[in-house]
């Protein structure tokens, strides 16, 4: 692949990347001065390490509904962030708002059992594929050690093996190989690549590349019998919204069957946001496990796996450990059964305008952004797609890294002036709140971004 060329410093009657952010700082003094505020006592000045790369500074908010987010100094923006992803109705949705607020008044938490808790679980196990039982947690870090946890005490092995760029929480044991630069990954050699000081050696991860078949096969060949799962987003949408190749996720299915391991499916992400039933319904693929958070509370923390009764029946009976103050939290737990009952509702109308909606909004970006000569490929589709600056859809993470992340910078910087709010990383998530109206505005403001 060849490299794109620089974004113009100016397009013709444009204003230039400089003056946008200017323009932008103009706008967000509140932000600002909090933001300087809070470097003095927050570590960071933020409360996750990936909201610093917002630009030109991280934005403070004051109140969202629906598809728009209005930040402290006034500005409103039609938002496709979402939260990073968990707000599948969008901002406040009365359902939701409603569910939450009966529950406060009935008690916050309890430490102990409640019907919210078996309730969800039967909604979760009616349309998750795969969903014989299921165990609530509240992260999608923690939920993930949970499966990986019981894959070891199903299968007596010790090993697991992930896919480049694919990522499944911050802890030691799974922040491996996430977003490599080019020279990790040739420095690496093809060993796992750790992302930042202080983890622990890590010696049970076999990290290979997404749709490698072959680099697949060789791994089970040589230490199969330590394998006790493969993990994977099954739509890559940390890094890229890559999808699977035809045939690989089935592929995986039949080498982990084969070989006596789990096929787990990280659906943070992709659970209950391309369907009801997760990726697996989407694809048609079920595996042994499933993790699920982000959308499952509909903005509450919740985290959720769902599995086979032959493995999560080692949960069941106590022989693996899974413990937490506040699982199945009723407050969170509220808020999931509303809004997989929102979801459900009238056979899944919801799932269909965010399709119909998503797809408006991707496809005409790609269109307008090619129009003015710029190299462009959407990957994803309706619900959560990527947008970025190259010239080739890419096939594996490190297809990625060819991509223009400064122009998506400055493109994305321009949205902002223009009121619309996207990730920095080039994701776009879509709700069940985003109207017609508000991909055409979207649209718009992307036209005027780009002139």
């Amino acid at each position: 692949m060849t490299s794109l060329p620089p974004f113009p410093a100016r397009l013709p009657g444009g204003l230039s990347a400089a003056e946008r952010e200017a323009r932008v700082r103009g706008k967000i003094s509140g932000s600002l001065a909090r933001y300087e505020r809070a470097q003095h006592s927050l570590a960071g000045g933020v409360s996750t390490a990936l909201r610093r790369s917002a630009r030109p500074s991280p934005l403070y908010f004051q109140h969202g509904h629906g598809s728009r987010i209005v930040d402290v100094d006034g500005n409103s923006y039609v938002d496709y962030t979402l939260a990073w992803g968990p707000l599948i109705l969008g901002h406040a949705p009365e359902c939701i708002n409603q569910a939450v607020a009966a529950q406060l008044y009935r008690g916050h938490t309890f430490g102990a059992q409640h019907d919210l808790e078996f309730e969800v679980a039967e909604l979760l196990c009616r349309y998750i594929p795969c969903a014989d039982l299921v165990a609530f947690a509240n992260s999608g870090t923690e939920i993930v050690q949970v499966a990986l946890r019981l894959a070891r005490a199903a299968t007596g092995r010790t090993k697991y093996l992930k896919f480049e760029g694919h990522y499944h929480g911050w802890d030691d044991s799974v922040l491996i190989s996430y977003r490599p630069t080019r020279q990790q990954i040739d420095a690496a050699a093809g060993q796992p690549i750790p992302v930042g000081l202080g983890q622990r050696p890590n010696h049970e991860t076999v990290a290979v590349e997404w749709n490698d078949r072959e680099a697949v096969t060789r791994a089970f060949a040589e230490c199969g019998n330590e394998i006790a799962a493969v993990v994977c987003e099954p739509l890559l949408c940390n890094s890229g919204c890559v999808a699977a190749d035809p045939g690989f996720l089935q592929f995986l299915r039949e080498i982990t069957q084969a070989h006596g391991a789990l096929l787990i499916f990280d659906e943070v992400i992709t659970g209950f946001r391309l369907a009801l039933g997760g990726a697996q319904e989407y694809y048609g693929i079920t595996p042994d496990l499933a993790t699920f958070a982000k959308a499952a509370g509909g903005g509450l923390p919740l985290s959720v796996l769902a599995g086979k009764r032959e493995y999560m029946g080692h949960i069941a009976a106590g022989q693996v450990v899974h413990a937490g103050t506040l699982n199945g939290n009723p407050v969170a737990l509220a808020a999931a059964k509303a809004t997989i009952l929102e979801l459900a509702r009238d056979n899944g109308a919801a799932y269909r305008q965010l399709w119909e909606q998503g797809e408006r909004l991707r496809l005409g970006l790609e269109a307008m952004l090619r129009a003015a000569g710029l190299p462009v490929m959407t990957t994803g589709g309706g619900p959560v797609f990527h947008l970025s600056f190259m010239e080739a859809r890419p096939h594996t993470y490190r297809d990625t890294l060819t991509a223009n992340t400064a122009l998506y910078s400055d493109f994305g910087l321009a949205l902002l002036d223009e009121g619309v709010l996207v990730l920095p990383d080039g994701r776009w998530y879509l709700s069940t709140a985003h109207t017609a109206s508000d991909v055409d505005e979207t649209l718009e403001a992307a036209r005027r971004a780009i002139r």
